[in-house]
């Protein structure tokens, strides 16, 4: 018999706050979800920086169950459109499709985003390949365009060694004689309990602020509502194995606090803090973090390790495989204009950092000269 859904729209703060227990049981069955959908993670996101009057949770269910959820909040600049919560601190964004309930599920949940893409875009970023928005992009009978987004640094979640094993002969057993000096060190690690998460996160911005001290930091992970967003969410995530706070002690004292996310099919290193302290004893925070974080894929069956968003060069040095995300842009006729203002505007974006990028390259080539 064809399941008979349901749609609904939530704008209310309270009624977001009363779906967790159900969002919870969706998340668990969605075998794509990373711990950007959690139920904790969006939740508090909200608390901290949504808009009021802006919230948008696109709900799926099949009787009182919930079955899909695109959990969005409006926007007005530069066109109007509909986002993932989670924003820029946020380094996925998808939906949550109950993988037992398939396509009629991603049918229904396609059917409510269309009916919200009357008056405004649909623009999906940050979106890691296999998310399951793209099996409503796939269903989706409007305008679409998908263009690239940001690249995320994977490597597999495989133990420490075998990590190790991956690199070259000389560099490998220079990680190998970092891992022996952080061992004579004595530096010591151990996860956080749930009823001390709360302060540990503390300790991590504290020490986040000391280590960047001087030097250009992400502004957002050293504001008030970044704090509460963080310290309110990880706690429940913590409990429900959707993340791990683990902290480094050198001498007894806590010289480094790490913020490592989980999923199903991935471990993440989201955060950390350390103490100068550590480096002025030659301890290689790097190789400490990135230990630390192959641990929690040992045995959780998962098949990536993710150095999360970012291009920098020292996260190369572990050889991992860029994997670009997805940005899904999806409208009617009518808003079939604001799409295609956006991917102009991607578009020129990215023509206009090739050109920069070229033009670094010729100065480099003519010795530092100025353009």
């Amino acid at each position: 018999m064809k399941p008979t859904f349901t749609t609904e729209v939530v704008t209310d703060e309270q009624a977001f706050a009363a779906l967790a227990p159900a969002w919870d049981r969706l998340y668990q069955r969605c075998a794509t979800a990373t711990p950007f959908q959690s139920h904790a993670w969006l939740h508090s996101w909200w608390l901290s920086y949504g808009r009021p009057g802006r919230l948008r949770l696109q709900l799926v269910r099949d009787g009182a169950e919930l079955v899909a959820v695109a959990p969005l909040t409006a926007v007005r600049r530069p066109v109007p459109a509909l986002v993932p919560l989670g924003g820029a601190i946020s380094d996925y964004g998808d939906v949550l499709v109950d993988d037992g309930r398939g396509e009629a599920a991603v049918g229904a949940l396609t059917e409510a985003l269309a009916a919200a893409a009357r008056t405004a875009l649909i623009d999906f970023r940050e979106v890691r390949p296999g998310g399951a928005v793209e099996r409503v992009y796939e269903h989706w009978r409007g305008p679409r365009q998908r263009v690239g987004d940001s690249v995320c640094l994977e490597l597999p979640a495989v133990p420490m060694d075998e990590l190790v094993a991956r690199l070259p002969s000389a560099k490998a057993q220079r990680v190998r004689a970092k891992l022996r000096k952080l061992t004579a060190l004595g530096v010591q690690r151990q996860a956080v309990r749930p009823e001390e998460v709360d302060a540990a996160l503390r300790r991590l911005l504290e020490l986040h602020r000391l280590q960047w001290q001087g030097r250009k930091v992400t502004g957002e992970h050293l504001r008030d509502r970044f704090c509460e967003h963080l310290v309110r969410s990880v706690g429940p995530m913590v409990r429900s194995g959707a993340a791990v706070v683990t902290e480094f002690r050198l001498d007894d004292d806590v010289v480094a606090v790490d913020l490592t996310l989980l999923s199903r099919r991935l471990a993440g290193g989201y955060l950390y803090g350390a103490h100068p302290r550590l480096r002025e004893r030659k301890a290689d925070v790097a190789v400490m973090l990135l230990e630390a974080c192959a641990e929690h894929t040992r045995d959780g069956g998962r098949a990536a390790l993710s150095l999360l968003r970012g291009d920098e060069p020292y996260k190369h040095h572990w050889r991992p495989e860029p994997v670009v995300n997805q940005r899904l842009l999806l409208a009617r006729r009518r808003t079939a204009p604001l799409l295609s203002a956006v991917a102009c505007d991607v578009a020129a974006r990215r023509r206009g950092k090739e050109l920069l990028l070229r033009l670094e390259q010729r100065r480099e080539r003519a010795g530092g000269g100025g353009p």
